[in-house]
């Protein structure tokens, strides 16, 4: 199943130019090598109005399964992705939150600190993922085998309620 994704990097830093955005191209090439197509992306600074605003907006355009953000669920206080996107989803998906940060656990306590959300709008998943390259890259790798079936459900394919 060709998936379409869309990349949100989250930073005031790199959306004023100061440090490149390294994630989201990282994301970018993960998603490449599954065969899938990244449709959007780009950088935006730590701002709730502009954040929800750009969700909406590619959400909206039916053109995306998955909306990958990458930075901003921390606990600094520029850190909005989480309330941004609560507040452009319908419904909460806490379960692929809740195996991220479990699994990152294991490679540091500060995994607690995350306040990262997934949930859906329409049919797309919106997922929020760490800043750091290698967070973003290990938390995305865990849940990547579900995404083809988490689309399918979305899409209201009909043999995808059997698998329940």
């Amino acid at each position: 199943m060709a998936l379409r994704f869309a990349i949100l990097t989250v930073s005031d830093r790199s959306a004023r130019g100061e440090r490149p955005d390294l994630s989201g191209p990282a994301l970018a090439d993960l998603i490449a090598a599954q065969g899938w197509q990244v449709v959007r992306q780009a950088v935006v600074p730590d701002e709730r109005v502009v954040l929800e605003e750009t969700m909406s907006t590619w959400v909206d355009q039916d053109d995306l399964d998955i909306l990958l953000t990458t930075g901003g669920t921390g606990f600094s206080l520029r850190d909005i992705t989480p309330e941004a996107t609560r507040a452009v989803i319908e419904r909460e998906a806490p379960g692929l939150v809740e195996a991220m940060r479990q699994e990152s656990l294991k490679v540091t306590p500060h995994a607690m600190l995350s306040r990262a959300v997934a949930g859906i709008r329409g049919k797309v998943l919106i997922i929020n993922l760490p800043g750091s390259p290698k967070g973003a890259l290990e938390n995305i790798q865990l849940v990547l085998p579900v995404l083809p079936h988490a689309v399918e459900l979305l899409r209201g394919e009909p043999d995808a309620e059997q698998h329940h």
